[in-house]
Parts: C-alpha cells; sequence; structure tokens
C-alpha cells in the first residue's frame, strides 16, 4: 500500500485530478491495485508519465509496460496498474464503474 500512496503523492503533486485507488486484491482481476487519474491535457499527460517513471525507478520499481496515447496511458508495474485519462476518456470508459463492479462478483 505504501508504494500506492507514493504513486498517488506523485500525481498530485503534478496536479492530476480526480486520484482514486481501487483496491483489487479480494478479485479476480489480474492487479491488486489500480490507480486512476484524470489529466489536464496532453503535455500534462506526458509530463505525467515522465515524472511517474523518474521517481519510481529512483526506488527501484520496474514497469512491465507503459502504453501512451494523447488521451490515455497505462503504466503496468505488475500489481499495480495506473491508468492517466483525458477527462473526456475518463468519462467515456467509465473504468471506476467497470471495476467496482467487477469486485461484487
Amino acid at each position: 500500500m505504501k508504494r500506492v500512496e507514493e504513486i498517488v503523492k506523485i500525481l498530485e503533486d503534478k496536479k492530476a485530478e480526480d486520484v482514486e485507488i481501487l483496491d483489487m486484491r479480494d478479485s479476480e482481476y489480474f492487479v491488486s491495485f489500480v490507480v486512476i487519474a484524470t489529466t489536464l491535457a496532453q503535455k500534462h499527460a506526458a509530463s505525467l508519465v515522465d515524472e511517474l517513471k523518474m521517481r519510481l525507478k529512483a526506488q527501484n520499481e520496474s514497469f512491465l509496460n507503459i502504453e501512451s496515447s494523447d488521451e490515455w496511458s497505462v503504466l503496468d508495474l505488475g500489481d499495480i496498474l495506473i491508468h492517466l485519462l483525458s477527462e473526456d476518456y475518463r468519462k467515456i470508459y467509465d473504468i471506476e464503474s467497470f471495476l467496482k463492479e467487477l469486485k461484487k462478483r
């Protein structure tokens, strides 16, 4: 949980909005935690990805995969998945509702 809290701190320090943590440990989802945040613009999203890479690698975190587009970036730390979405994409895809429903099963 300490690692997740560090991710949230980095995102909040860099002005990501509506940061949410979903604890998926009691579900059959493939990661333990999902962190979702809203980005302000494409450059802001790129800046968040760069900051996460720099600060987490300094703490010996390793990234299994990073997928980035203008509207949505996903960073995979193995047991933690970070989604950085534009406001529009966050509304369209509503990952939180999907994961909360999955957790109920």
